[in-house]
């Protein structure tokens, strides 16, 4: 059980009454509030009832080795901050603490200060720590329903897909062609209570346009020339479960005022016949247009457009997706070998870079046609610079590959001052975002990092300078 209460809550392992009064001393003094334990079993049952943010851990104990404790902490996966003391500060024994997961290493004698210091130290990385985890469980995600990437703008989207799915409130998906609004309808779908219910789809762009109030509502026999028996249309077929309405800019002005009554009172009339049929659906609908420039321009009923654009949501272009761009290739490579029969474990570096930098402006479309090109027209194991098909066939990389062990971009520090570590990494991340325009993931690539690597020590730099 977490501690709830608002000081932050210390485990002090000593069995030294004298030492453990004169520490509980220090730290109640700093605001902390603290439990003292002399022996270590009583530790390792205390542990799982009320989790302190920081135990002070000495390693001699009367009846136990204080490495156990740390090894329960370590192999549990609990979440909280170990400093080890210990009389005896060998090198071997901070070296086997560090190992096990000990936050800092504190050696007797030592004074106040010393401790206070290193215990808010603990805390701050205790806190920090839950603040990252808490990110990557609940928007962290690399993939979501149908989807594929763990980019920032997918995350939003993510997030309002799951918060609308149990709704039967309408969304109106927007986004450039190849971005997957199809796919964000399937997920939103199968996400709802009306999963075991028919998704029923309907592209309004490809539909003629004299039979697409025919395509929605259904028509019965003798309605028009060709109509030879009476047909459901696909506004019954979704009844219960949802209808998805792809371009809904390209309907005529009289059908969108048909399908705004349909909208409003769940209730329609198959062409040639009077009788009023009604159905429980869902809408969902899509453009690659501006909805609202159409609604100015007069193409595109504004009483629909309000009636439609309950829950919007904006799926991102590729090119602002960062690395996710190499996810999708990666799976895409994988899925169409197997179905050729191909042997290709990957990207070169040179070619993950060209696939970073490409702007994609037929987004997931467009790559997924590129990958199938090289996977049909060359042979493995790896993709190279020089299988890319056009147009990436005529990119160059904008930045030229490092050296083995230096950073792109950055220069030498020949006859410089030396500085803290912490403060080179932090220029040198810093440098290589703002060479990238403000991409973090495209950063990441060249620092051969993780994207949330950046984000978590820039999440510490921000702490830091606000303390």
């Amino acid at each position: 059980m977490m501690n709830r209460s608002s000081q932050p809550l210390l485990f002090l392992v000593e069995d030294s009454p004298t030492l453990a009064l004169l520490y509980q001393d220090y730290l109640r003094n700093e605001g902390y509030e603290v439990c003292h334990f002399a022996l270590g079993q009583p530790v390792l049952a205390a542990l799982p009832e009320r989790l302190p943010q920081v135990v002070l851990l000495d390693l001699e104990l009367p009846d136990m080795d204080g490495m156990e404790i740390l090894k329960f902490i370590s192999e549990q996966g609990l979440p909280c901050s170990v400093v080890v003391i210990t009389a005896h500060g060998s090198v071997d024994v901070a070296v086997e603490a560090m190992r096990l997961g000990a936050f800092d290493f504190l050696t007797k004698p030592f004074d106040g200060k010393r401790l206070c210091t290193t215990v808010h130290n603990g805390v701050r990385h205790q806190q920090l720590s839950s603040l990252v985890d808490s990110y990557r469980d609940n928007y962290d995600r690399n993939q979501f329903g149908g989807f594929l990437g763990s980019s920032l703008p997918m995350q939003g989207v993510y997030r309002i897909i799951e918060s609308a799915a149990a709704s039967k409130a309408t969304v109106f998906i927007t986004g450039e062609s190849g971005t997957g609004k199809e796919v964000c309808a399937e997920t939103l779908h199968q996400l709802s209570p009306r999963r075991e219910r028919p998704l029923v789809v309907l592209n309004c762009a490809a539909i003629p346009r004299d039979l697409i109030e025919s395509e929605i509502f259904g028509h019965v026999k003798g309605a028009f020339t060709g109509a030879q028996s009476d047909r459901e249309g696909a506004a019954a077929r979704a009844d219960g479960g949802t209808l998805f309405l792809d371009e809904i800019c390209e309907m005529e002005l009289e059908l969108q005022s048909k399908l705004l009554r349909f909208i409003q009172s769940g209730t329609f009339s198959r062409v040639g016949s009077s009788k009023q049929e009604k159905v429980d659906v869902r809408f969902v609908c899509a453009t690659n247009r501006d909805p609202f420039a159409e609604v100015k321009a007069g193409r595109f009923r504004e009483d629909l457009y309000y009636r439609l654009h309950v829950i919007p949501i904006q799926l991102p272009p590729l090119r602002e997706r960062g690395e996710d761009v190499l996810q999708i290739a990666r799976r895409f490579l994988a899925e169409f070998a197997k179905e050729e029969g191909k042997r290709f474990d990957g990207f070169s570096p040179q070619a993950e870079r060209l696939l970073l930098e490409y702007t994609w402006p037929g987004n997931i479309r467009q790559l997924q046609n590129v990958v199938r090109n090289i996977v049909v027209l060359q042979s493995g194991p790896r993709v190279e610079v020089g299988m890319l098909p056009p147009p990436l066939d005529q990119l160059r990389p904008k930045y030229v590959m490092p050296e083995p062990g230096e950073q792109p971009g950055l220069p030498s520090l020949a006859n410089q001052a030396i500085r803290p570590m912490w403060l080179v990494e932090k220029e040198t991340i810093e440098q290589a975002i703002d060479q990238c325009d403000g991409n973090i993931p495209q950063a990441a690539a060249l620092l051969e990092l993780s994207p949330s690597t950046i984000y978590r020590k820039r999440l510490a730099w921000a702490a830091s300078s606000q303390e």
